[in-house]
This record gives structure tokens, sequence and C-alpha cells, in this order.
């Protein structure tokens, strides 16, 4: 109603442009006179409201006029003046006709062009017109621009993967003992992993339709409307087969229900139809058509079981973090895109990536690049990678944030308090760098710790060493100054994570025994943790408060210890940290030389 309202004011002020278009050349009747005394006319063409004539001589320039006829006889004075006149059959028609079509033709391309093709790809008004069609983004092989090649890092998802590559080149073949491959297919790992590139790899390598659709775009306001989407996408799928249809963000749409609406996990109306119809459209079609679907998520706990069971999302696959190999191979792959120095050594950079996602390393790589960039280097060096990991995992540094001299000597003591307990102790991941220049994740001094190769298990004692070191920081604070700050709040928190872990999911403590009294999950049947209440009583919630809290408290008498010992190291180190600003893994070796610990 707006655009039509707009549209209508536009038509009529067009209308007044292209007329006073026509009117350029008009002059005032009084003027036409003066020049008609003046015999400076010499034909003119006498219309029911207008005179139209030729000048003898032109008149600024112009040689031709218009005037609006005044009640009078004006052929009496045109033969007095002796100029030629004559008459002329005026019709309004096509005038008329032109000054409705071209502002129509106007508004009319402005609305198909403009406002109806933004409407089609989902802008304001646009889910009115698209109710019931898939949102799909369809791309075959040569668009995918993916392959096997470009997937590192993942080597047993890939081979699990590989088999269902050969069922969609030759599916008759493929099946010709009786065997089925699974209709879904369900990824599931942390975010970064390579799900998705993975996916995009197996369309490339069988070179069939792909078909992408995040969960979240089935679920709309309109009950039904995911549904419809539902069929609508199987739809355009069966027409394509063999084909893939890749469902990102499964949990969005597959979450499970609960009894209880508005749950965290249970749907409301919409939400239940459109996993309905996806769980109806998994059981009726033929797998022997060449049709796959695939499903990632990063969360596979909080999937409906219905989603999970045979002969639906019936193979899981898990996209796991790369080992220190896949590491190596994944930086092999993205560092093909940029130019690299001689020297540049992988496996070091993979023994200081540990957890890193195939995301994060494909970011690490660009950060380097970025970085020898910007010091005008001709190619991409170890110190870039290196600075690259630090800035990844620490954030860039804000030089230009003050901080007095009081808060600079405490950030010293503190973050020496880290580093020497993280030389000292054996089950403490190795220290690289300390400094005291604030970073823009918050903090305003770091210890930069990372593990040197890829551990999948640690023992209670090293659990302890983990707490003690991040304690080192408010330890030191206590030894050296008068009173303590607010600088240990990260510390602490990670701390009261760990101690709670030994006691009530590790099973490291005699008091409460070999029992797992917490999952650590955040969400278990698709309920927060905070809502899925606890399955123990207060008497047991007490005994695992007190014994976590033992735990830190003796670590934390164990950190001040081993920081009184070091005292006049410590205190030699950080008059060097407050000059230089920044001490590397040698230099903090060199001032602390700690002693073993104890």
């Amino acid at each position: 109603m707006g655009y039509a309202i707009i549209a209508i004011f536009g038509v009529f002020l067009l209308q007044g442009l292209i007329m006073d278009l026509q009117r350029t050349d008009q002059i005032p009747f009084s003027e036409f006179e003066k020049q008609l005394d003046e015999g400076n006319i010499e034909r003119v063409t006498v219309g029911s409201e207008t005179l139209d004539g030729i000048y003898s001589e032109p008149v600024d320039g112009k040689t031709e006029f218009v005037t609006r006829r005044v009640q009078g006889d004006i052929v009496d004075q045109l033969e007095e003046a002796g100029v030629e006149y004559d008459g002329k059959v005026e019709t309004d028609f096509w005038t008329g006709m032109l000054s409705w079509i071209i502002p129509l033709g106007i508004f009319f391309a402005l609305w198909y062009f403009v406002i109806r093709r933004m409407m089609q790809q989902g802008g304001p008004g646009g889910q009115l017109m698209q109710i019931g069609k898939s949102n799909a983004r369809v791309s075959y092989e040569q668009d995918t621009g993916t392959s096997f090649e470009d997937v590192a890092g993942i080597d047993e998802a890939r081979e699990e993967l590989e088999e269902l590559v050969a069922f969609l080149k030759n599916p008759q073949g493929y099946g010709r003992l009786g065997a089925k491959v699974p209709k879904g297919v369900l990824l599931a790992g942390p975010p970064g992993t390579g799900k998705t590139l993975v996916a995009r790899a197996m369309a490339g390598e069988a070179a069939v339709p792909f078909f992408y659709i995040n969960g979240s775009e089935f679920v709309q306001m309109f009950v039904g409307v995911g549904a419809a989407r539902v069929r609508d996408l199987f739809k355009q799928a069966n027409e394509h087969a063999p084909a893939i249809i890749f469902i990102d963000e499964l949990d969005a749409l597959g979450a499970a229900r609960n009894s209880q609406p508005g749950m965290a996990g249970g749907g409301n109306d919409e939400k239940e139809q459109t996993l309905h119809q996806l769980l109806v459209e998994l059981d009726g079609f033929d797998p022997k058509s060449g049709l796959l679907v695939l499903g990632a998520t990063n969360r596979a706990e909080i999937l409906d079981p219905a989603l999970l069971r045979a002969g639906r999302f019936d193979r899981h696959v898990t996209v796991p973090r790369p080992d220190k190999k896949g590491r190596i191979d994944i930086l092999g792959v993205h560092a093909r895109k940029v130019k690299l120095a001689d020297g540049v050594n992988f496996e070091a950079i993979a023994r200081l990536t540990a957890g890193f996602s195939g995301a994060d390393l494909e970011n690490l790589v660009n950060e380097a690049a970025l970085l020898a960039t910007r010091r005008e280097a001709d190619a991409v060096e170890q110190v870039d990678f290196t600075a690259a990991i630090e800035r990844l995992v620490a954030g860039s540094e804000k030089k230009n944030r003050p901080m007095s001299e009081e808060e600079r000597v405490r950030v010293a003591y503190h973050e020496l308090g880290h580093a020497y307990l993280g030389l000292a102790l054996p089950g403490a991941d190795p220290v690289q760098k300390v400094s005291i220049v604030p970073r823009s994740i918050g903090a305003l001094g770091y210890t930069l710790q990372r593990p040197i190769g890829d551990r999948f298990l640690m023992t209670r004692a090293e659990l302890i060493d983990k707490i003690t070191v991040l304690l080192g920081g408010r330890a030191a604070e206590a030894v050296f100054f008068e009173d303590i700050s607010t600088g240990a709040a990260d510390d602490l928190q990670k701390v009261t994570q760990m101690a709670r872990a030994v006691v009530a999911q590790y099973g490291m403590t005699d008091t409460l025994g070999l029992i797992a009294y917490e999952d650590g999950q955040q969400t278990q049947g698709g309920l927060p943790q905070a809502l899925r209440g606890r399955d123990h009583g207060d008497e047991t919630a007490r005994l695992i408060d007190e014994t976590a809290r033992k735990i830190v408290d003796d670590a934390y008498d164990r950190a001040k210890g081993m920081i009184e010992t070091a005292r006049s190291r410590i205190d030699t180190a950080a008059q060097r940290l407050l000059e230089e600003e920044t001490l590397s893994e040698s230099d903090l070796r060199s001032q602390l030389a700690p002693e073993p610990a104890t």
C-alpha cells in the first residue's frame, strides 16, 4: 500500500515534469505582441489555446516560440501585421497517453527489477511470497571447487566417507551383493574441524549436485512452513539424484523433544512438525536412487533419539580436532596459498598448536601472512607463525593502553608467579613467554604456556600441578605485596572448574570415592545443566564443595611456599621484565633457574 501511494504521487509528478518540458520555449503574450509590432514574426499557427510561431530574426538564440492565446480576435492582428498564419487540428490523445504510460512504465520497472527481486531473496515481505519453498543453495560439482585433496587432518573420517563417494558414482554396482548404503550420515565434532568442507569434498569427488541448507532455515514463524520446506528440499534432490543433501547445524532442527513445552531443546509446534516431516522424508526415500543425506552438528548429545536410530542417520562419523600429524597436513594445505620462506618448520608449529581446529590453523596461516606483509617481508617466516600463535591465543597487543607504575609492578610479579611455577612443576605446560603488555582480550599481562604435544590422559598429579600454576599469580601477590588484587579472577574460575572435576567427575579423592557426580556436559537430553538438577543429596554436595576447596587451599599453600623460596630470583626477573616488558623462555630460565619441585 505504501508503495502504491508513492507510485501515484510519482505518476502525477512525472506528468507535470513532462508538461513543463513541452513548454520550455513558452513566452508571455505581451512579448508576442511586442515582436508582432516590431515585425519580427514570420509565421504563426493558431490553436484553440496556444499560438506556435517562427521568428524572422532569432530572439535570445531561439527561432521558434509558443505562447498562450489570450481572448481577442488574433486573426485581425495577424492580418494587420501582414503575418502568414494557419490553423491546426489539435488532439491531446497521444500527449495524455505518453504522460501516463511513461511514469507507469518507470514504476512498473522499479517494482519488477528491484522490489520483486528483493522479496524473492528474503527481503521485507519475501517470506510471505516464499512460504513452502526451500532455501537450499544448489551447487554442482564444478561449483564446489573442493575435493579430498583439500581435506587433511581427519584421515579416519575421510576413509569412512570415501566408500559413500564410490556408491554415489556407481549405485547399482556398489549394491550388487545386497549391501545398502546408509540413508543418512551424521558428522559430529567441535566447531571448525571441517564438517562442511568434507561434505563439499564428497560432492566434488562424486561429481553430483550438492544441496546445502542450514537447520535454522527450516524453522519459521508460520506453523507448517518448515515441514513444507523439508518436502520441497527432498523433492528437488530426488529430481537431481544421485545427489547429496547437506543439513548444517542439524541441532537447530533436530534437538530432542521434551514433554514440557518451552524447555531448552523442546519445541513449539512449528519445530516439532518440521522434525516430524524430516523423519518421514528420511524413511520415505530409497537409498538405491543415489540420494545421500549428510547432517553436521557440534552438539550430537542433544539430538532427538528418533533422528539417530537405524534407517535415518544411521552412521555417525566423528570429526575430531586434528592430532600433530593432522595439523602438519592441514598447515601444508593452507600454506599453498602463501609464499613461504625457506626454513619454515610445520612440525614446530604443530607442536605449539595442540587443540587447534582446522579453521584455527587456516586463520593462523592467514594471520602469519598478514604479519609478514605488515613488516614488508618478501615471504612468511617462522617468526611470523610464532607471533600469529601468540596473537590468536592471547590477543593483539594494546601498547597505547595506559597503566600506572604500581599496576605494572603488580602485573609483573603476578605473571612471574605463574612462570616460575610453570618452569618448576613437572606436570605444567612449558612456558613460552611472559609479557606485561596489555592484550585485546582484556588481560593486563599474560604467561604463554603451550603443550609440546597431544595429550589424551592426565594424572591426578598433573592436574594438581596445573591448579598450582594457576594460583601462582595470586600467591605471588600475597608474598610480595601487602594486599591482593582482582587480577586473579579468571585464574580462580579455571581453578574452581578443575578442582570440582577432580572431585566430582574423575573420582580422584578418597572422600567421595569412585563415583561420578557430574558429567561435565553443559546439556544432556536437551536440557541445560542448570535445569537438570543433581543426582545427589545436600550432604554429598557439601562434601564436594569442601573437598574441592581443600584441593585448592593445599595447592595455594604449596604455590606460596615455592615462591617464598625463590623470592630473590623473582625480584631480579621482575626488574628485567619491567624494563623489557617481555621475556622469552630462555630469559626466564636464566633468571629464575627453578629448583626441583617438592
